[in-house]
């Protein structure tokens, strides 16, 4: 059987995982800095945990956990099992015969549910952060996968908006560390119920925000078709064609809703929320570019119910590289209420492949070995060990060649992995208690003193 990957899914080799771990470290560093401490949940849950939290596209591509009780069955309940599953396999996952698990799609609805459970427990306002995979049933292209770390970091148990320009700090200064110019788009989920409102299709308003979150992927015309077909007037649409000619002017664009929504209390509450992220940013000193409001933004979760974030690398078309919002209720379908939340997440894939692609990972981002230290065999070989014992009691990494065998070989293997020093310990050094070593990046070979050399 030919070896193959499941679609979606990757291998990583060392210099991928160096540089994740890069990524990962500077993520982590800042989320502690900023006063968040970490946390790991399941990589499964219920599938009730899951489902009704994302949308109905979002449910569509949580990945199902086939029973296990189905192997335990017996032949003929284990056929009649088979049977349900394969009539079930075009419709919504709903019987517990077939599924009642799935893996995680994301982390903030497990989040959602550590601090349902430990509420008790926990010191609000809660801060925690959590680096670890998800699995969505999508449809693999570039930069989209099924399996993919997210890096999240989120707040409970405050209202104040002052949250909110704290975590547009903390991309900011996370992005400028990895070098990554951004723009965070901003956006409020109130302002769009204020807009379904305007238009009066309140009673559409996920249809409404499901396909105006394509809007980047399909254009104009392909929103209005949508909205077309999900029974929204096209009288309806009218009214909100101005959203697709907003001015580069934030402030500007928040102004103009306000003239609109004239006794629509939901939809001003979202524009002065959103009017006072966007100021009090500004007066942090903030570079307005850097900070757009995208009235079109809409990221098609049901949880969120105030400011949406989304992050766009400036020199690379690679859609979002980071995401989030604030969910003030979504406790509450686990039976705890009053516990309000917001939260980013980073896109660990999506920011390697910007990084990749604009070559901004430092040489010291991958952890190659330092020293290679040739095999002679013998007396040779146990002395080599000795010293590098040493250079390890000094958090210095070094390694043996295994066999004894031509050197033109154990050379081609240090090039090979990017070893950046060959190290010869032959008798004649072992005797003047010396150390030969050849800088292999600059070709340059030179003898020192067993004391120079350990340092």
């Amino acid at each position: 059987m030919k070896p193959s990957l499941a679609k979606g899914t990757r291998d990583f080799t060392s210099l991928e995982v160096s540089r994740r771990k890069y990524i990962i470290n500077i993520l982590q560093k800042n989320f502690e800095l900023f006063g968040f401490q970490p946390l790991e949940t399941p990589s499964f849950e219920n599938l009730s945990t899951l489902t009704g939290k994302y949308g109905e596209e979002g449910d569509r591509l949580i990945f199902k956990i086939l029973n296990s009780s189905i192997n335990e069955a017996k032949d003929e309940k284990k056929t009649q099992m088979l049977n349900d599953f394969q009539k079930a396999l075009d419709k919504p996952f709903s019987a517990e015969s077939l599924t009642d698990k799935a893996l995680r799609y994301d982390l903030t609805v497990p989040f959602a549910r550590f601090v349902a459970m430990n509420h008790g427990k926990l010191t609000f306002p809660y801060k925690r952060y959590q680096i670890q995979p998800v699995w969505r049933a999508d449809r693999p292209q570039k930069g989209r996968f099924r399996e993919f770390y997210q890096c999240d970091a989120d707040v409970v148990g405050s209202e104040s908006l002052w949250q909110e320009i704290d975590l547009v700090q903390l991309y900011l200064k996370s992005f400028a560390e990895l070098k990554v110019s951004v723009t965070i788009h901003i956006n409020n989920r109130k302002i769009l119920s204020g807009l379904a409102e305007y238009a009066g299709i309140t009673d559409k308003l996920i249809d409404f925000t499901v396909a105006l979150d394509k809007l980047d992927k399909i254009g104009k015309d392909g929103v209005v078709k949508e909205l077309l077909e999900r029974n929204i007037s096209q009288e309806s649409i009218d009214k909100l064609d101005f959203l697709f000619t907003q001015s580069n002017d934030a402030l500007e664009n928040l102004l103009q809703l306000k003239e609109k929504f004239v006794g629509n209390e939901i939809g001003l509450k979202g524009v002065e929320e959103l009017e006072f992220v966007i100021t009090q940013s500004l007066n942090l000193g903030i570079d307005i570019q850097n900070l757009v409001f995208d009235i079109t933004l809409a990221r098609g979760l049901d949880y969120y119910t105030g400011a949406i974030f989304e992050v766009k690398a400036d020199e690379a078309q690679m859609g979002s590289i980071g995401g989030g919002g604030r969910y003030d209720n979504l406790t509450e379908v686990f039976g705890v209420k009053n516990v309000p939340g917001i939260g980013i997440s980073f896109g660990l894939d999506r920011i390697y492949l910007v990084m990749e692609e604009l070559n901004l990972f430092p040489e010291d981002a991958t952890s190659n070995t330092e020293y290679l230290f040739a095999n002679f065999g013998g007396e040779e070989t146990l002395e080599a060990l000795k010293l590098i014992i040493q250079l390890r009691e000094k958090g210095i990494s070094a390694e043996l060649y295994p066999e004894s065998t031509k050197i033109n070989k154990q050379f081609t293997y240090a090039e090979k992995k990017g070893i950046k020093n060959l190290v010869f310990l032959g008798e004649e050094e072992i005797k003047n208690r010396t150390v030969t070593f050849k800088n292999l990046e600059a070709g340059e070979q030179k003898t020192v003193s067993l004391e120079e050399f350990l340092g």
